[in-house]
């Protein structure tokens, strides 16, 4: 059993070392995309003033580095009465890389849209949002509640996701593979547009890369997270425990 995992080396190998030892399972971490910040080019073509807004929408990481980044490259000051609404806590408390935390106006959800609307409330419902997005994303399901509640916002891409050459991987030589992100997709499809399936099968680790994996015709074996299987790994060796 020879399996490939679409993401980095994971600092936890425990739960794949169960399917090494129980399964003899010969294991492959390598990440199909790589999130990149966008030039200060490429932001500026999107015509995005950023001096233009008292708060900001954050939902990962990547676009808080790209944010700073290119407010340093644009030469602007980020205010210290900068609001950050972020989609979780810890998000949210990645802001310590740039800024002091315990000074600034910082709110944080529970990882939904919905929740992000909920910090916002009457309070600081008069604020210009502009809600950070990777280009190429489906923005919908937050900026259709900014709409909704009637709130100035903008939304700006400040990250992009970036294939990589996989040309050299042979595919078939795996029994399995995990994907967790449509951007894995379009990464497959990009650097093997003949591909077939054939006998691999395919696991799908969240509820966004089951749509992309269905559309482009690739079989699904697995689908995680479930209540008994909280990470692929783990959905994997319940699934060889039943075969």
């Amino acid at each position: 059993m020879k399996i490939l995992f679409s993401q980095k080396y994971p600092s936890n190998l425990a739960p794949y070392e169960v399917l090494q030892k129980k399964y003899g399972a010969e294991i492959d971490f390598i990440p199909f995309f790589l999130i990149e910040p966008l030039s200060d080019k490429e932001f500026r073509a999107e015509k995005i003033n950023l001096q233009d807004y008292t708060a900001v929408v954050f939902s990962s990481r990547h676009a808080i580095d790209a944010y700073f980044k290119l407010a340093e490259e644009m030469r602007f000051k980020v205010p210290e009465t900068m609001k950050y609404f972020c989609t979780t806590e810890a998000v949210a408390m990645y802001l310590q890389k740039h800024i002091v935390y315990r000074k600034r106006k910082i709110f944080f959800g529970d990882g939904t849209p919905s929740s992000i609307i909920s910090l916002v409330g009457s309070k600081h419902k008069d604020e210009n949002f502009l809600i950070a997005t990777s280009l190429g994303s489906n923005s919908e399901p937050v900026t259709s509640l900014f709409k909704q509640a009637g709130l100035r916002y903008a939304e700006g891409g400040f990250i992009k996701s970036v294939s990589q050459d996989l040309s050299r991987i042979d595919l078939h030589s795996y029994d399995m593979i995990v994907l967790y992100n449509p951007n894995d997709v379009k990464s497959l499809q990009e650097n093997f547009p003949e591909f077939e399936q054939k006998e691999i099968k395919f696991v799908s680790f969240g509820k966004s890369i089951v749509g992309a994996m269905e559309n482009s015709g690739l079989r699904i074996e697995v689908k995680a997270p479930t209540p008994e299987a909280t990470s692929a790994a783990k959905a994997i060796e319940l699934y060889l425990q039943n075969k």
